[in-house]
């Protein structure tokens, strides 16, 4: 069995265009590859109305537990402005020790390191006692309506037992081997409409300012203190992302204003804990200003951790000989795929140094992509010793 190169993978990966929700090709490529490895493979095409379909992919090698998986993306970002790269984003590039290119930090270059890790634990095991699985999506960076968490819905009903989940998002803020993601805070959107009485500026009591009420809203709404964090999460926060009156008139009192903000909350809180918080101050307020509101909310995750394990440790020991830095166990960042995983299995995070994710000639170290798959390969030996 020949030996999967973990650079020219990522190469290979990287030129094609996949841009949310764009396939272009690149799971078929990628099954291939697996199928040559001895793994039964199903794309997953999922489709919803209003959204784009996209398509996924589950692969395993065995039938016998325990079943270790790798978790992914095949997804990109937007290149952006053209302009501003040194190099065409979809063509790889190696510059000064670093593949360039869009995907080769979030995440390509991190699935090829784990299939050449499988590569070279087959070679050397052919009749390991378990099961590798890889669960690999399309619609990451995007909605993520029809990716990860309609793949783990298959799961569930074909009754697909994943024992140990490692997602491969960029996990270390500055080098190899820094950081382990152990759990995320959870993600909640509010889009608030305020609906007042419009009106001449000269003659306010005939009107009712919507902005007053927003106002007071969103300065209630910063000043609650949700909690000091914990031992595993930081403070839970909320920040104001827009404010908007679409008035284009400075004598007239506007009829509607609208704000959004997002909150990250801690496991301290659910959504709907903190929905209930939110909702007594936009009472409040209207009922004081004779304002009316409409609150949507949509939330991407509720906070969750995983609760360290053998395997935990064991992978963060590879990790300390391997990089000879001891990861931290966080629950830093913002949202990923394991918020839907994690549902049907303990995971945890671990991949490259996330400096560059989503910026102008994104990059990998040639050095640290070597030191990835080498990590992925001794994690592969010691779960199924």
């Amino acid at each position: 069995m020949k030996i999967i190169n973990e650079l020219q993978l990522a190469k290979e990966l990287i030129r094609f265009p996949t841009v949310t929700p764009i396939d272009a090709g690149i799971m078929k490529f990628l099954e291939k590859k697996l199928k040559k490895l001895g793994f039964k493979t199903k794309i997953l095409e999922f489709k919803e109305k209003g959204n784009a379909p996209v398509k996924n992919l589950y692969a395993r090698l065995g039938s016998k537990s325990p079943n270790f998986c790798y978790a992914g993306h095949l997804d990109v970002v937007p290149a952006g402005n053209l302009r501003d790269w040194t190099v065409n984003p979809f063509k790889p590039t190696i510059k000064k020790g670093h593949l360039i290119g869009r995907g080769a930090n979030d995440m390509k270059s991190s699935i090829a390191a784990f299939v050449s890790a499988i590569s070279v634990f087959v070679e050397k095991n052919r009749r390991f006692n378990g099961s590798i699985s890889l669960l690999i999506t399309g619609d990451e960076e995007g909605v993520a309506i029809n990716g990860t968490k309609k793949v783990v819905d298959y799961l569930k009903k074909k009754r697909e037992k994943i024992d140990f989940c490692l997602v491969g998002e960029p996990t270390n803020p500055n080098k190899l081997g820094e950081m382990i993601k152990i759990g995320r805070r959870g993600s909640m959107n509010g889009r608030l409409t305020i609906t007042g009485v419009q009106g001449h500026v000269a003659y306010p009591h005939r009107a009712n300012n919507p902005s007053t009420a927003l106002v007071r809203i969103l300065k209630e709404l910063k000043d609650i203190r949700f909690d000091k964090g914990t031992k595993d999460f930081q403070p839970t926060n909320l920040e104001i992302t827009k404010i908007n009156i679409n008035n284009t008139a400075d004598n007239v009192i506007p009829g509607l204003a609208y704000a959004s903000f997002n909150i990250r909350f801690n496991n301290m809180h659910t959504s709907n804990s903190i929905k209930k918080k939110i909702n007594k101050i936009l009472k409040k307020v209207c009922n004081k200003t004779k304002s009316k509101y409409k609150i949507d909310y949509s939330v991407s995750g509720e906070a969750f951790l995983t609760k360290p394990n053998s395997t935990t440790f064991m992978i963060q020991n590879v990790i300390k000989k391997v990089t000879k830095i001891k990861p931290k166990l966080s629950t830093t960042g913002g949202t990923s795929d394991a918020r839907f995983i994690r549902k049907i299995a303990p995971c945890l995070e671990f991949g490259l140094v996330g400096k560059t994710m989503h910026k102008v000639d994104e990059a990998v170290s040639l050095t640290d992509l070597k030191k990835l798959s080498l990590i992925y390969s001794k994690v592969l030996k010691n779960y199924f010793k």
